[in-house]
């Protein structure tokens, strides 16, 4: 069976997502990163870096949450997996610029909103990281213009891992008002059956 190593606080939940999403048995284990328990021998020989999520499928061992996502959304994802080479390269695209251009900032507010004492906070970082955020934005803002989802008008294994990203707007309450388009396909993603199982068990 597929096991998902890793604590619902990390980056685990986007891969137990498209499992659900998927339909496929699994097994989550959770590991705490944060007690130390992903430095323990039996975790390193699944991911030497000592850091989650990590994957075990049979003899497969993976880490990195979207390199899980993208290798299970292929072979398991049945309509999340793109048809076309190009649509499949453009889920790569979207996935990657999501990790690049939106999750790094977000990360930033998040630390320092909620996890960084009051007398060491930085505000500069806050504000630098929300100036960064309306040019990227506005690329995704114009692209959905004209389609429900990244890829035209089906939810895919692109807009999963996008979304995963994006649930840390809630956490950091940035407004995307400005963005409708990008609100609405927020909406849609995070209202998914599969994810509401997930975050409920």
């Amino acid at each position: 069976m597929i096991k998902i190593y890793g604590q619902m606080m990390s980056r685990a939940p986007r891969c137990l997502w498209l499992l659900e999403e998927a339909g496929v048995p699994y097994q989550h284990v959770p590991v705490n990163q944060q007690a130390g328990e992903a430095q323990k021998p039996e975790f390193l020989a699944i991911n030497p870096n000592g850091k989650v999520p990590a994957l075990e499928d049979g003899d497969v061992k993976l880490f990195e949450s979207m390199a899980i996502n993208l290798y299970l959304g292929r072979k398991y994802g049945k309509d999340l997996w793109p048809a076309s080479e190009a649509d499949q390269a453009r889920a790569i695209q979207w996935s990657f610029w999501g990790m690049t251009e939106i999750e790094p900032p977000l990360i930033t507010i998040l630390v320092q909103q909620m996890f960084t004492p009051d007398d060491q906070k930085m505000p500069d970082r806050i504000e630098d990281a929300k100036a960064s955020l309306p040019r990227p934005l506005k690329v995704l803002e114009d692209h959905l213009k004209n389609r429900s989802y990244l890829l035209g008008d089906k939810f895919t294994v692109a807009d999963l891992n996008l979304a995963s990203i994006f649930m840390l707007v809630n956490y950091v309450k940035y407004d995307l008002s400005p963005y409708p388009n990008v609100q609405k396909w927020l909406g849609a993603c995070l209202g998914r059956p599969a994810l509401a199982k997930l975050t409920q068990s």
